[in-house]
């Protein structure tokens, strides 16, 4: 479904007299005393500024048992109706949202951000309603966008004269947000993506490349608008985050501003914990103080950014999910469209939120969705919909979600989700299973209908050993037992003719002992590979079996390779087909910076000790040649890489490895 054009017809012809206000509020915080150049300050508490104090921190039950949130990432970025990053990007000569911007609204040089910030009225915005459709659709927590990357804060700003409140809108979104979220008892959250905005907003500073106004800078790069666009960063001050320790005192500043104002129970940074270092780490020993000081001294709030918790905070992925169930909780943050309103994109349905979520509830995730709304607030059809149909589908299999821990395994089929960001499409069907567990329940959601009306979880085979007992197996939705029958193959269970919702349906399980299973002893539903016409094999990353709790596929250049494998227990596998026993030729694609990495080739117990080049870089991957191994028999076996040694394992990226008859 394409959300429909706007018409757009507005035009520049004097600066808005908003900028007067702003100019003059600048010029009162622009002081030396101003507080984005103090020290950070934290409230005295349990946790200190570092790495080691904040592994102290305890998850909280509220955000394991709620599993769904909804975000509203709207902002000024939404006017061009053209998607996300404009403010950025319509300062890349070339970018489309440069020749968008050309087009309608002018050249960069003249007509900048700054021209459209005015142009948000937010005039349609109903928080009430929409937060009662939010709650009906099944959301637990709200996310209120707090500060983008574009450095307009959303909320009535201490130390910020770019703020909704003096300009656009002229309301505080964060605080009518808030008030909307805790009056139905939802969780409130605030997001902050101001720690990337220093470097990020640099292009606003140069000018076009070629052309009649090749030369002539941008707005951003007025002394008069440098609050809102920053100073020219140092040459070699390019990262995500910015060096310069100016820059992190405000960043500080303003975010202490926004925690201690609105007093969130979640907060989420766009990226690692900010800074890499003690003003990061400040703000979120802050965070959880200031709430342990509100709830008897221990904290009832959630840090969540994109880096590995080790128990600190909640491991946060974008558009992803994680492979398999994690110790810790995570989330997932992604959006049924763009992040920003974009006109040119079609939203995803409710099928898709509904099996990412069962897919992250089953892997001790919860869920963060994005519901795109329109500069003027309000959502479109397309949305309402999605909402709707969750709504329904939440109505009747809800209990198999809320309040859930996983079980002994996520889940069991033929669908593998790979693990990292930006990898959230998976074509489920009814033979992937996703577990839940709550109390003495079981719950077996299958990610689609079968034809044939039956279902089997090979997971619950009645293996020797097994001592669990299955006694009554309901459907979420219908109403009495189903007939069932339980033995070594699994749990073979008759449906009812007819589905009791679209997409996933939830088996109730009930019965003694239901952890007392043994699922790794069911056949493998692994993906079986075969050689090619030309009797090639090719073990690409998508189709890896992965072993570890830390290792995972990601992507590197627009193509997949199994990455983030720091830890020599991991490992990774394929099924493989083999039409004859012989010799094989091997070649790795791989990237290493470690000169001495190597890595073990396992053909059902035949091996190969490999040592890829050092390519430079960990998305630079090169193809060699790694020599011959014998297969010892033809059939289904294992291929494993492995490392090669426990005591000197060096990471390495792995997007493939082909295996080659000799004489072919």
């Amino acid at each position: 479904m394409m959300s429909h054009s706007p018409s757009r017809s507005w035009s520049f012809t004097r600066p808005h007299p908003e900028f007067a206000l702003v100019v003059t509020l600048i010029a009162a915080l622009a002081s030396p005393g101003r507080a984005g150049a103090q020290a950070p300050t934290v409230t005295p508490g349990p946790f200190q500024a570092t790495s080691d104090s904040l592994k102290a921190y305890a998850y909280p039950d509220w955000f394991r048992d709620a599993k769904l949130g909804i975000w509203a990432h709207w902002g000024p970025q939404s006017v061009p109706m053209f998607g996300d990053w404009y403010a950025r990007q319509l300062y890349q000569q070339g970018h489309p949202q440069y020749k968008d911007h050309l087009e309608h609204f002018g050249h960069p040089s003249k007509t900048g951000y700054k021209d459209l910030i005015p142009l948000w009225k937010a005039e349609k915005w109903d928080p009430d309603r929409l937060m009662d459709l939010y709650k009906k659709a099944g959301a637990r927590y709200f996310v209120s966008m707090g500060v983008h990357h574009d450095n307009f804060d959303l909320w009535n700003s201490t130390h910020h004269a770019w703020n909704a409140v003096k300009m656009g809108p002229h309301r505080d979104v964060v605080g009518d947000w808030q008030k909307a979220a805790r009056k139905r008892g939802l969780k409130f959250g605030v997001s902050e993506h101001l720690g990337a905005s220093f470097t990020w907003f640099q292009d606003s500073h140069r000018s076009d490349k070629t052309g009649p106004l090749a030369g002539v800078p941008y707005d951003g790069a007025d002394p008069k608008y440098q609050d809102l666009y920053h100073p020219p960063a140092a040459a070699d001050d390019t990262g995500w985050y910015s060096k310069d320790p100016r820059w992190q005192g405000e960043w500080f500043a303003r975010i202490r501003d926004l925690v201690d104002q609105y007093q969130p129970d979640l907060l989420y940074t766009d990226g690692a914990h900010p800074f890499q270092n003690e003003v990061g780490l400040s703000l979120i020993a802050h965070l959880y103080n200031a709430s342990a000081a509100r709830h008897g001294g221990t904290p009832d709030v959630v840090y969540t950014c994109k880096e590995k918790s080790d128990g600190r905070w909640v491991e946060d992925l974008e558009r992803g999910v994680m492979p398999g169930i994690r110790p810790h909780p995570w989330q997932t943050d992604t959006s049924i469209g763009d992040w920003f309103y974009n006109r040119t994109w079609k939203y995803r349905d409710a099928g898709w939120v509904i099996t990412m979520l069962v897919d992250i509830v089953s892997k001790n995730g919860n869920l963060l969705i994005n519901v795109v709304q329109r500069p003027d607030g309000s959502l479109d059809p397309q949305a309402e919909e999605t909402l709707a149909e969750m709504a329904s589908w939440i109505a009747i299999n809800g209990e198999g979600i809320y309040g859930t821990r996983p079980w002994l395994i996520h889940g069991e089929g033929p669908i593998r989700a790979r693990g990292g960001h930006f990898r959230e499409d998976f074509a489920y069907s009814a033979r992937d299973i996703r577990f839940t567990a709550k109390g003495d329940v079981l719950y077996a959601f299958a990610m689609g209908w079968p034809a044939d009306g039956k279902l089997l979880i090979r997971s619950l085979g009645r293996y020797p050993g097994v001592t669990g007992r299955i006694d009554e197996v309901t459907l979420l939705g219908h109403g009495g037992p189903l007939r069932f029958n339980h033995d070594e193959a699994g749990l073979a269970v008759d449906l009812p003719a007819t589905a009791p919702c679209r997409y996933a349906v939830a088996l109730k399980i009930r019965g003694a002992d239901l952890r007392g299973f043994k699922p790794e002893l069911a056949p493998s539903q692994s993906i079986v590979i075969a050689p090619d016409a030309a009797g090639k094999i090719a073990l690409d990353a998508d189709r890896a079996e992965l072993h570890g709790d830390q290792i995972k596929v990601e992507e590197k250049m627009g193509k997949a390779n199994i990455g983030f494998w720091d830890r020599p227990e991991d490992h990774a596998s394929w099924k493989v087909k083999f039409p004859a026993a012989g010799k094989y030729r091997v070649a790795v694609t791989a990237a290493t910076i470690a000169p001495d990495a190597r890595v073990l080739l396992d053909v059902a117990g035949s091996t190969l000790s490999i040592a890829p080049e050092n390519t430079g870089g960990w998305d630079v991957f090169h193809d060699s040649s790694a020599g011959t191994i014998d297969v010892p028999r033809a059939g289904e076996l294992e291929v494993a890489l492995r490392p090669a040694g426990r005591t000197n394992w060096r990471p390495i990226n792995v997007r493939a490895v082909t295996l080659t008859p000799e004489g072919r």
